[in-house]
């Protein structure tokens, strides 16, 4: 039984954080006690609150992520049972701290191994795009989960 839950982006303020929400909110829904936490491969934003985007995007879908702040996978995060990185570049860098913990691809649920783009540089329908993905992968992950 999966208890704890990590997802990892680059910078730790778009699609992570966002991945987050939404797992918390889907399992308070379900009942479910998990750990849910988010990080990012860089140090690029640690301490710092989500994208704007990001939280905007989740308050319009009942998520709120604004408290959220970045950080940095470290070694401490091997007490996940599952890190979930969403793109293939992010899992590559997670593979090499070899936490121990069972790495996936956050395409690997429900979306054909697709990657979540990074929505960074682009406008507020990019970042629909990536809650929508994420909210139909994340629904696939507590349903095969909860088996």
């Amino acid at each position: 039984m999966v208890k704890s839950i990590l997802f990892v982006c680059l910078g730790n303020i778009c699609r992570s954080p966002l991945a987050e929400g939404i797992a918390r909110k889907v399992a308070k829904e379900r009942g479910l006690d998990i750990l849910i936490d988010s990080a990012g491969t860089s140090n690029y934003h640690i301490g710092e609150p989500p994208d704007s985007r990001s939280i905007m995007v989740g308050r319009q879908n009942g998520v709120d992520i604004s408290m959220l702040r970045g950080r940095q996978i470290d070694r401490s995060d091997c007490k996940f049972d599952l890190i979930i990185a969403m793109d293939r570049q992010n899992y590559a860098n997670i593979s090499r701290l070899n936490l121990g913990s069972k790495l996936a691809l956050m395409g690997e649920f429900g979306l054909d191994g697709a990657e979540i783009p990074d929505p960074y540089y682009g406008g507020a329908k990019d970042f629909q795009n990536v809650y929508n993905m994420l909210q139909s992968a994340i629904n696939e992950l507590f349903k095969e989960i909860c088996k």
